[in-house]
């Protein structure tokens, strides 16, 4: 694929800036042109929006979605190696480009966007990937601040994200996205794309908010989960027993067998079960 502007390689802009991958950061660039560009057309028409990224590197996945027209990428990176790189990046796009430098995880995303309509693309660190992503969908106030998440992940991540009752991956995590989210797997990226290259197959995650998910109350439906499937292995009337002495009783209630096991419950069974035990004050 030809360059998609007139900036250095990212191979030469890595060098130039000695940005050697740190395992503690949870770093994998991806350099190939053709992926990143990928991504950025994925997440949908740009041009009206604010995209959130976090953890852009050295700006390979930056350059691809301000090359695709977003009107704005705000980019929170950590890695104070990679400021004079994306600095480069926001001169070649002037006003198009804020870069705060800071964790993820400490900085309220909605104040750094502005407001507006915001999508969020990003490679995401591994390390912190997953609990950025419950943060998004945990939110207080939904629908969300974001309109679109379009997200990489270790495949295995993707896969408990978009997972369907009755399969291996199916969890907490699947239900929580299930319940607020429609999620898919877009598509797998090959180790061989990053430098450098991990151990395992990585995937594009993307994500549209319900507008209107099944009434619950989010933290019950936490905690419900959270025991159901610590002891996935056990009956809900074992597994759920520590969150009242009733649970066999409350399970019945919620229309659901007390001998059925968390992996078989769909997500309308979850909610059911978690406005029957806060009911109950029991979560």
């Amino acid at each position: 694929m030809a360059q998609i502007d007139d900036l250095p390689p990212l191979r030469d802009v890595i060098a130039a800036h000695g940005l050697n991958a740190k395992k503690s950061l949870g770093q994998n660039f991806l350099l190939d042109l053709n992926l990143t560009s990928r991504i950025a057309r994925s997440a949908g028409n740009l041009q009206d929006c604010t995209v959130l990224e976090i953890g852009p590197g050295p700006g390979g996945l930056t350059r691809a979605l301000l090359a695709a027209g977003a009107k704005k990428v705000v980019a929170i990176e950590k890695d104070t190696r990679c400021l004079p790189a994306l600095a480069e990046i926001a001169a070649y796009y002037p006003g198009r480009l804020d870069v705060i430098e800071g964790d993820a995880l400490q900085i309220d995303p909605v104040a750094v966007t502005g407001g507006g309509k915001v999508r969020i693309a990003a490679n995401l660190p591994y390390n912190v990937g997953t609990q950025l992503l419950i943060n998004w969908i945990t939110t207080a106030d939904w629908p969300p601040f974001w309109s679109s998440l379009t997200l990489m992940f270790q495949k295995e991540v993707g896969e408990r994200i978009t997972a369907e009752p009755g399969s291996k991956a199916y969890g907490r995590l699947g239900v929580l996205a299930g319940w607020r989210c429609h999620g898919e797997i877009l598509f797998d990226i090959s180790p061989k794309a990053f430098i450098p290259p991990p151990k395992v197959t990585s995937a594009v995650v993307h994500l549209t908010p319900r507008d209107t998910p099944l009434p619950c109350n989010l933290r019950a439906l936490e905690k419900l989960t959270a025991a159901a499937f610590g002891q996935r292995r056990k009956m809900l009337r074992a597994s759920l027993k520590a969150l009242s002495p009733d649970a066999e009783s409350l399970i019945i209630q919620a229309g659901l067998k007390p001998t059925s096991r968390a992996e078989e419950i769909d997500i309308a069974g979850f909610v059911r079960l978690a406005n029957m035990f806060r009911d109950a004050g029991a979560v």
